[in-house]
Order: structure tokens, then sequence, then C-alpha cells
């Protein structure tokens, strides 16, 4: 394998919504985005989401039986995603050279040197019978890092390969929110600027639906039916605004469960999800101020871009052009996924996955670990 061998690459994503597993097949040379292939989402049962949730939060010293258990069934559910997207997609399992192996994270606080995602990628390649990279964050995190957002590359190499009018500005919301901002190549500029800027911006989708979930019972707000019911509290959002995460200067990141939902006690249900809601879509205005150059659009993936009230407050708060990644011709449920299968040929060529524009690091840095597939599956 040299530099500029294409490999076919399988990604694997579990988001911090806890819809369930994101997988799709990327051909790529690690710098160049080839071409985009099959992709699913194979949803969580209702048992392994509450397991998993009830991980959240406990950092790695916190490690227990029930841990290990989860880790085992979670890594099992990837294995099974692999097999149904090779099968429908008929895609040949010798074809396919790495799977690249987010796993689910269950803690991260990069200021304390901690970042956990659990699943176990030597058990995945045993059961896939393919070589797997996993924990792409670890090395960023102990060099200095915030280990996140860690697709900022990917998203610069569909911009480029899908020749958008640039300055852009890819918006991913998941639990968590983070933006890529990619730019003209500034090296030459009189003051140098970045191409490339990325940074988690606040609460994407987890203080809606943690919201929705305590007040109604339902995992999340359908198309934003419940906010657009509703009216935004200014005393709230003002008490949400006051968050010091939205103070500090870009890179950074969050953890899951970094904002909660306090202000909003004693609101209805749906002043509530119309306030939190607000909330997400000022956090992502507020960071937009640390853009070299305003976006000529954004274009906005993960399962945010489903919420219509969401988008709609999106626009008011940039006032600029804002839409759904599939404009372009993107596929955002599988965005993430694609991603992890792009790094994990990076990581196999030792290029970085992460710059001192994205997380912080003090030098562009490669990471993630090589599980070799040693035996054929079960």
């Amino acid at each position: 394998m040299t530099t500029t061998d294409p490999l076919l690459a399988l990604g694997l994503m579990s988001g911090t919504s806890l819809d369930g597993i994101d997988a799709a097949i990327v051909r790529t040379d690690g710098v160049k985005l080839i071409a985009c292939g099959a992709a699913l989402t194979v949803p969580y049962d209702r048992d392994l989401r509450d397991r998993l949730r009830g991980l959240l939060g406990r950092p790695p010293a916190a490690a227990s039986a029930e841990t290990e258990a989860v880790t085992r069934d979670m890594t099992r559910a990837h294995a099974g995603a692999v097999a149904r997207l090779l099968e429908e997609s008929g895609t040949a399992r010798d074809a396919v050279d790495v799977i690249g192996f987010h796993g689910h994270t269950i803690v991260h606080r990069p200021r304390e040197g901690i970042t956990l995602q659990i699943g176990d990628g030597a058990f995945l390649a045993e059961l896939t019978g393919i070589n797997v990279v996993d924990d792409f964050r670890s090395r960023d995190v102990t060099s200095g890092g915030e280990g996140a957002p860690l697709a900022p590359l990917f998203h610069a190499a569909l911009v480029r390969s899908s020749k958008l009018a640039l300055p852009v500005a890819v918006l991913n919301i998941g639990g968590v929110a983070n933006v890529t901002w990619v730019g003209v190549d500034g090296s030459y500029a009189e003051v140098p600027q970045p191409d490339i800027v990325a940074f988690d911006t606040g609460p994407g989708n987890a203080l809606i639906d943690d919201w929705v979930r305590a007040k109604m019972g339902r995992s999340f707000d359908r198309e934003g039916a419940l906010a657009a019911a509703g009216r935004v509290n200014r005393e709230a959002l003002r008490r949400l605004r006051h968050h010091p995460f939205l103070e500090r200067p870009p890179p950074k990141s969050l953890d899951r469960d970094d904002f909660d939902l306090a202000p909003l006690d004693g609101l209805s249900p749906e002043d509530g999800a119309a306030t939190a809601t607000a909330f997400t879509a000022e956090a992502v205005a507020i960071g937009a101020r640390s853009f070299p150059a305003p976006p000529r659009r954004w274009l906005v993936t993960g399962g945010g871009r489903h919420n219509l009230t969401l988008m709609a407050a999106l626009k008011d708060a940039l006032g600029a052009e804002v839409g759904a990644v599939e404009e372009v011709g993107w596929d955002g449920d599988a965005l993430e996924a694609q991603a992890f299968a792009y790094l994990a040929v990076r990581s196999l060529k030792g290029f970085p996955l992460t710059l001192p524009a994205t997380t912080g690091v003090s030098q562009p840095m490669t990471g993630g670990r090589l599980h070799r597939a040693t035996k054929c599956p079960e």
C-alpha cells in the first residue's frame, strides 16, 4: 500500500443521540474522496439503548461488569450492521480494506485529559474478519487537544469534491452540534488565514431530546412540532446563554451532558421545547462569530436537519442561506459514518486526523489503533 492507493473502507458511527448505528462505505486515498457507496442505519433496540444511556458520564475508572457487557453487546450490534450493509450492497467482505469503528462516547472531558468511547475493536475484527481501526480521539487528547470534532477533514474533502463556492459551513447537529468552516486556501495571503476551522458550538438535539423525554415520554421532538406550538421564554434563554462554554474561543468541544435542563424549570412542555430549540440555534450563531469570514451557505447534517422548527430558527439566527446537505447531493444520515471510514484510511497511512485549527492540538496529529483480523468470523 502506498500513500496514493485508494482503499475501500466501511465506517461505523454511534452518535450521542443514541438513535442507532450508522454504517457507510467509501472509497478514498485518504486525501481525496473518490466515491461514497452504500449506507444504512440500524436502530438500537430499546434495551441496548437504555443500557448505553445508563453508562453516560461514567469515567474510565468506573468501568464495571455492566460496562463490559454493554461493550460486548454493542460491538456485536455493530458487527450485525456490517454484515447487513455488505449483504444489502452486494459487497464482498474481502473487498473491504478496513473498518473505521468510532464506538460510543461515554464521557468526554478533554480538559481533564479524559475521553472514552466504548467498543471492542479487536472483537469487531474477529467477528467481521476485517481489519478495524478504533480509538480515534485519545492521542489528540493526551497531546493537549480537544479530541473533537473529528469529522472536519472529511467535511473539507466533501466540500472540495463537490466544487462548492467557498467559504462553506458544514453544521452537524447530533446530540452535540459542531461546525466545520471551509474556506479558500489563505496560506499565501498577506495575513495568512486557515482554510479550515472547526469546533463544537453547543448542544444539538440533546437538550431538546432530554426535555421532551422528561416532559412527554418521547425520545425526540418529531419535526419540531412541540417547539412550534410553544413560545421562547427570554429569561430562560438568557440563563442558557450565560453558560461559560459559549464564551470560550475555539477550538473547543463538549460532553453531551455539559448543558442541563435547570434553566427550563417551570416552563410548559411546549415553551421549554421552543426555548431549547432557540438556544441550539443561538449557540451556533455565537460560534459563527469566530469564523475568518462569513460562509456563503450553511449545510446541515445529522438528525437536527429533520427538525423544521430548528432549521427555521437557524435561518433567523444566522441571517444566511441554510439548507440540508441533501441539497448538494450528500447523504446526511451517512455523513458521520463516512467520516470514520475516511479517517480509518488516513490512520492506516499515517496522515493527520486532527489539526490545531480543529481541536487545538499543538501540531497535526495522527491517531487510531489498528486491530488486524486474524481469524475467520464466527
